[in-house]
Parts: structure tokens; C-alpha cells; sequence
């Protein structure tokens, strides 16, 4: 039996019988309606007092801070604490949504005033999303990931099925401003659940990376992963595409069907409905489909979903291809998610959810630009019609783009490696550090030893090295030489605290191939050396005793 099909459908709510998973993903719940609510209230404001193109920049204005901040967040929780980061952040979405309250009392709302209220709230949501994704594996047993991430992207959607429902209720009967109140007092049972986390400290022998370093090695590490790339730049290019649905909703309510804001609401709490349903497909999806061709099909329910609803004029059409839209997106969104958080490790887990976060996103509001200024120009049906043509055509992406199959998550080697022999007065600031490994390899290995070297630089690359390259010498053909090279000291030593047992396993392989009767040499070198070394005779060198390494 597959891995995969070990985590069965009837284990899906198991992540829930752990209690503080439990209390924050209904607290996110209920922070999520909130959040719908006030954004129906918002779409809703925009038609009245504005023209379509800026009803769609309602949803760019709430997805454009993820695609901005996403990546700066995801640092901040690998950083810092993520209890008190998402606290942070909740507080500041809390406190624009009550000042979006109060300027729409004081008939302050214009279109560019809602926006930048919108904006400030989707700032707070942004800064949170990684620190509350990365924290999800503190709050179950590992095994237990998947089903959790699962659950997670089913709150918000629980969230839709109802939200929009009830915030176009709300907004016929009791108006926006009522709307925007649901939403700020919607943070409190979030705060609450947060600050009863008794969350266990994690404890490092290293000094933190500064937040311009950490974003650039959680790049870096993205960018040198394949599946995670491939995963990001897929999630875009078919958010970017599905987009159109979240854009023009309120517009299918008012110019296809000549609804109001109850048509509306109920168009957004039936696409929650078939997001909620789509987590009894996930699974029997994923095994018996793989994740390349989940994505697949469900693009092509999307498209067809479009088409239907591009040329429908019935309330009930609508509903039946809403149901199915909402479905399979939360099945492509999810097994993107779930894909990535299994293909990295624990250390940039934060950095990430953050980037998939940022593609999701970034996706949607430029789809929503994108189909907004199409049906401003074109109208509503056709931007629905070639948003489901370019679906149809989609899945030849996977030619290129792939989604990875991964049953398990990625496992840090926990076991201590002995300390590097240092008699050279450094500190953590000293650099940069040049590395050079020699090996013995018998000439009969060296295609297959060169081809394991190719996967070494990936994996050094990626854990921050950078200058990697390697040499044979011509005089030994059994010599070779794998050098590279770190920033600092302290980098080099987060470099090695990195490492996963994947990792591990390929030093291991080097090391059988190693035939030298002395072990593989290892030479660090310090590549600026003047601070090292004595100005005038008679001070000393310092050697090892002002030695300060944190290893």
C-alpha cells in the first residue's frame, strides 16, 4: 500500500483531536468569515460608486499585500517566534478594519480610500499566513502534516461557503459599515487562541540571520529546489488564470444574472461549498490520479465551470458550476500547498508557505487586473470565455512545470556533527570561508562520482554555499577536489546545521566511493586573513585563545 493511500480519507478531521491545533483552526474560521464578510461588503461598495475596473481592483488591493509581503513574513517566521509574529500581524489587520468602520460611518469612503483600507487589512492577513502555515507543524505529529494543511485551507473555505452568504445578508439588510465591524471584531477568538499557546521556544547554538540575509537564503534554497520552483511558477500561471472567478463574481451577480448583493453572497457561499466538498476529493484524487494529473483535471473543471457560467442565466446553472469550480480549486491550491511543505525542511518551512502564498496570490491579482481590464474593454462574458479557453490549454504546462508526487515530509538530520578544528581566532563575522574537500575515486567510478558531485553542489547551493565547483588532477586521476564557498563564519555553520537526511545520504555515498586508505580531507580556509594577523612584533598572535565560535 502506497504512503499515500496510508493516510486515509477517514483520518482527513484526525489533526483536529489535537487541542491547540484544534482551538486555532476554529479561530482562523471565524476570523476568515469576518474577512469575507467585510470583503462582499467592499466589492459590493465599489460597484455602487465606481466603474467594474475598480470592482476588480477590490480583489487586488486584498491579494497584492501577500504577493508583496509574503516573502519578508516568511522570514519573520523563521526568525522570531510565530505565535507573537501572528499576533503582531492580527493586531494591525484588527486595527484597520476598525478604522475602515469608522470612515465608513463618517462618509469618508471613496474608491481609493476603500482600497487603501482593504490593502492595510490584507497587510495584517499577509504578514500572518507563513507564521501560522510554518506553525502547523508544531501543532500535530508529523505524520500528520498533509491532513493538517488540508484542514487548513478548509477553514478559509468553510469560511467562503458562509461568509459571503451572510456578508450579503448583512449588507442588504443592515448595509457595508455593519460589514466592516463583523470583520474587525472577527480577530478576537484569533488573539485569544494565540495567546493561551504555551508554544515551546526553539533553541539555536547560532545567532539569527538578519531579515535580508534570511529572505535571501529562503530564495535561494526555493530557487535551487526543483519541485518547489516548478510548484511556485505553476500555482501562478493558474491562479493568474482562475483569478477571473474571484474578479468578476460581483459582476456575474449584477450584469449576468441582474442579482443584487443576496445574489452575490450566494454566489461566493456556493463556491465555499464546493471548496469545503473538495477535501473529500483531495485524497482519493491524489492516489489514484498523482498530483501532475489532479492539477490536471481540475483545471479542466475550472474551464469548463467558466464557459457554463459565461453563458448561463439561471441562478440554479450557476450554482451547479459554482459547486464544481470550488471543488477543484481547493484540490489545486491545496496539492500545490501540500507539495511544497513536504519538499522543504523545518528552517525555511516559514519562507516557504510564504513564497507559495506570494504565487497564489500574486496570481490573482494580476488575473484580476488582467480580466478586469478585459471586461471593461470586452464584457464579462468574454473574459470568462478566454479565461476557460487558456484553462483548456493549461495542462501542457506539466510538460515543463510538474508537480512532484511526495508522500512524506522532508526530515532534518538531528544528529550532532563533530565540531570543525579551529586554531585560528575567528568569530562569526569572519569571512569568507573557502571549504575544499579531497577525495580518492577509482577512475572506473568517475562518471557516476561526477554525476553525485552535480546533486552535492544542488544541495550546497541551496543550504547557502555559493562559488561551488570541482577538480581532478591531471598528474592523480583518482584526486579530486570539491571546493565552495560561505559569506561568514556563522554562515558555513548554519550551512552544516542544515542539513536533512537526504542530504546526509548523499555525503554517505561519497564517502563509500572514497577508496583513499586516510578519510576525505576537509580544509576550511579563512579567504581574508588580515584581521588574523599581528601588525607590530611585539603584540602577539593571538591564536586560539580570543577564539569565539558558536558551534
Amino acid at each position: 500500500m502506497s504512503p499515500i493511500r496510508t493516510a486515509s480519507r477517514s483520518t482527513i478531521f484526525a489533526p483536529l483531536r489535537q487541542a491547540t491545533f484544534r482551538n486555532l483552526w476554529l479561530s482562523s474560521t471565524v476570523s476568515n468569515t469576518g474577512s469575507l464578510i467585510q470583503s462582499v461588503g467592499a466589492a459590493w461598495t465599489m460597484a455602487a460608486i465606481s466603474t467594474p475596473d475598480h470592482v476588480a481592483l477590490v480583489q487586488t488591493a486584498t491579494f497584492l499585500p501577500v504577493a508583496l509581503l509574503a516573502i519578508p513574513a516568511g522570514a519573520l517566521a523563521d526568525l522570531y517566534d510565530r505565535r507573537k509574529v501572528q499576533i503582531a500581524s492580527l493586531l494591525l489587520a484588527a486595527v484597520a478594519g476598525v478604522l475602515m468602520t469608522l470612515a465608513s460611518i463618517f462618509g469618508l469612503m471613496t474608491p481609493w480610500v476603500l482600497l487603501g483600507f482593504c490593502f492595510l487589512v490584507g497587510c495584517g492577513g499577509a504578514l500572518s499566513a507563513p507564521a501560522r502555515g510554518a506553525s502547523v507543524g508544531e501543532q500535530v505529529p508529523k505524520e500528520l502534516l498533509p491532513q493538517a494543511v488540508g484542514l487548513n485551507n478548509i477553514s478559509y473555505n468553510l469560511a467562503r461557503s458562509i461568509g459571503p452568504a451572510l456578508g450579503g445578508v448583512i449588507v442588504a439588510a443592515l448595509g457595508a459599515t455593519v460589514a466592516f465591524a463583523a470583520n474587525a471584531l472577527s480577530y478576537l477568538p484569533m488573539l485569544i487562541s494565540l495567546q493561551r499557546w504555551k508554544r515551546k521556544a526553539e533553541v539555536s547554538r547560532l545567532p539569527p540571520e538578519g531579515l535580508a540575509r534570511s529572505i535571501s537564503s529562503g530564495l535561494r534554497y526555493i530557487v535551487n529546489m526543483q519541485p518547489v520552483r516548478r510548484t511556485v511558477a505553476r500555482a501562478f500561471i493558474t491562479c493568474c488564470l482562475g483569478g477571473v472567478l474571484h474578479a468578476l463574481m460581483p459582476l456575474i451577480a449584477r450584469d449576468l444574472l441582474g442579482g443584487g448583493a443576496r445574489t452575490f453572497g450566494l454566489l461566493l457561499g456556493c463556491f465555499g461549498v464546493g471548496a469545503v466538498s473538495g477535501i473529500f476529493l483531495l485524497q482519493p484524487m491524489r492516489e489514484r490520479l498523482g498530483g501532475e494529473n489532479t492539477v490536471r483535471v481540475s483545471s479542466l473543471v475550472l474551464a469548463v465551470s467558466l464557459a457554463v457560467l459565461s453563458f448561463s442565466s439561471s441562478l440554479a446553472l450557476d450554482f451547479v458550476a459554482l459547486l464544481a469550480a470550488g471543488a477543484v480549486w481547493m484540490v489545486m491550491t491545496t496539492t500545490f500547498s501540500v507539495t511544497i511543505q513536504l519538499s522543504v525542511p523545518r528552517w525555511v518551512m516559514g519562507r516557504a508557505i510564504a513564497t507559495s502564498s506570494a504565487a497564489t496570490s500574486l496570481g490573482i491579482a494580476a488575473g484580476a487586473w488582467l480580466w478586469g481590464s478585459v471586461t471593461q474593454g470586452h464584457g464579462v462574458a468574454l473574459a470568462l470565455q478566454l479565461a476557460s479557453v487558456a484553462l483548456l490549454f493549461s495542462p501542457l504546462l506539466g510538460l515543463l512545470l510538474r508537480i512532484e508526487d511526495r508522500s512524506s515530509s522532508i526530515e532534518s538530520d538531528e544528529r550532532a556533527m563533530r565540531d570543525p578544528d579551529v586554531k585560528l581566532a575567528i568569530t562569526g563575522r569572519s569571512g569568507p570561508i573557502s571549504i575544499e574537500l579531497q577525495y580518492r575515486i577509482a577512475p572506473q567510478q568517475a562518471r557516476e562520482f561526477y554525476q553525485l558531485m552535480r546533486e552535492l553542489q544542488r544541495m550546497r547551493t541551496r543550504n547557502g554555499a555559493y562559488d561551488w565547483s570541482l577538480a581532478r588532477d591531471i598528474a592523480d586521476p583518482e584526486q579530486w577536489s570539491e571546493r565552495f564557498r560561505c559569506p561568514t563564519w556563522d554562515d558555513y555553520l548554519r550551512q552544516r546545521s542544515r542539513r536533512t537526511l537526504d542530504d546526509s545520504a548523499l555525503h554517505q555515498r561519497a564517502a563509500q566511493m572514497h577508496i583513499g586508505l586516510e578519510p576525505i580531507r576537509v580544509q576550511r580556509w579563512l579567504d581574508r586573513p588580515s584581521g588574523s594577523v599581528r601588525w607590530r612584533e611585539e603584540t602577539p598572535d593571538r591564536g586560539d585563545d580570543a577564539l569565539r565560535i558558536q558551534g
